[in-house]
């Protein structure tokens, strides 16, 4: 048995059982994949997948387990690899982090830039996406760290911790009759058109959860993924805006010449926690420890490191 042969696995099981695209993704050919998976299969004596035909259909018990080792192997080799180059590279190198739009845009310019000030031969690799595909891409080692809001703490291959709390704010046209209401409302926020993140982004669970608490309908108008498109909808009239505190400081700034009223929502949603994920028994570089303590007073390289080493319980933190 081989790495191929357990890279060629892994990958088969990531592309949803399809060996062309697990070939494809591999840059090599759909033949020699399966020719490979059935070598380790009759080395181990057991079948690994199920199949129907030539084609796989799912995985079998044995070959859970077979998987699970595998997901080991692998993730070593992966540690070696950053071993080697801690020791080769020093204080270079590239630091990859996925998180979404509105932690690169407006969370992760200070701390990176710091990063840089303290690491100025360490490249920085922002990767942009959905929380899910932030959780997938450090899961599938395509960064080193992962921040954002939601999906992170569902996953049991990534450690994570909390960063900082923050609460959502509504956004409001300067006319607008709840502009000047001191004391707003649930039912108040319920009764006009919204707009706000999509499902999937910024807290935006949280947000229907105190909808369906109080046995409200919130009338959507618009959903977006990034917080400059919820303001801009909404000085076009198209509704009030549900969004990040941290997202509205350039409202805050322009004061009394904005178009458009900031107010607190934290009363009607309640605190959001945006958490930083590794994946679970990686080998972190010393700069990504820097760079954690960098993202929060919260956080620092000791706290990582007993997390990764299992010695804390990140859920509970």
């Amino acid at each position: 048995m081989n790495l191929h042969q357990f890279r060629f696995v892994q990958e088969a099981v990531r592309r949803n059982l399809n060996l062309t695209e697990a070939a494809k993704a591999l840059h090599t050919s759909q033949p020699g994949v399966s020719k490979a998976i059935i070598e380790l299969e009759d080395e181990l004596g057991i079948e690994i997948f199920a199949r129907h035909g030539k084609r796989l259909k799912r995985v079998t018990e044995p070959g859970q387990q077979v998987l699970k080792s595998i997901e080991i192997i692998l993730r070593e080799v992966g540690n070696l690899k950053r071993i080697g180059e801690q020791h080769c590279l020093g204080d270079s190198g590239t630091l990859s982090i996925a998180t979404t739009h509105t932690q690169a845009r407006y969370f992760l310019p200070e701390p990176v830039a710091k990063l840089r000030q303290n690491f100025p031969k360490v490249n920085i690799s922002l990767h942009q996406g959905s929380p899910d595909q932030v959780a997938r891409m450090v899961i599938d080692e395509v960064a080193e760290i992962g921040i954002a809001t939601e999906s992170l703490a569902n996953h049991d291959e990534l450690v994570t911790l909390p960063c900082y709390e923050w609460q959502h704010v509504l956004v409001l046209p300067a006319g607008h009759p709840l502009a000047g209401k001191e004391h707003i409302t649930l039912e108040d926020v319920a009764r006009e058109p919204l707009v706000t993140y999509h499902p999937s982004y910024s807290g935006r669970t949280r947000i229907d959860r105190a909808f369906a608490t109080r046995k409200l309908e919130p009338r959507i108008a618009l959903e977006a993924i990034d917080s400059d498109v919820i303001k801009t909808y909404v000085r076009l009239g198209l509704g009030i805006g549900i969004a990040a505190e941290l997202s509205v400081r350039d409202v805050l700034e322009e004061g009394s010449s904005s178009a458009l009223v900031i107010k607190p929502a934290g009363h009607l949603f309640g605190q959001n926690v945006a958490r930083v994920a590794f994946k679970r028994g990686a080998y972190l570089r010393q700069y990504v420890y820097q760079f954690a303590e960098l993202l929060s007073n919260r956080l620092d390289r000791h706290l990582v490191a007993r997390a990764m080493t299992g010695h804390i319980n990140d859920y509970e933190l």
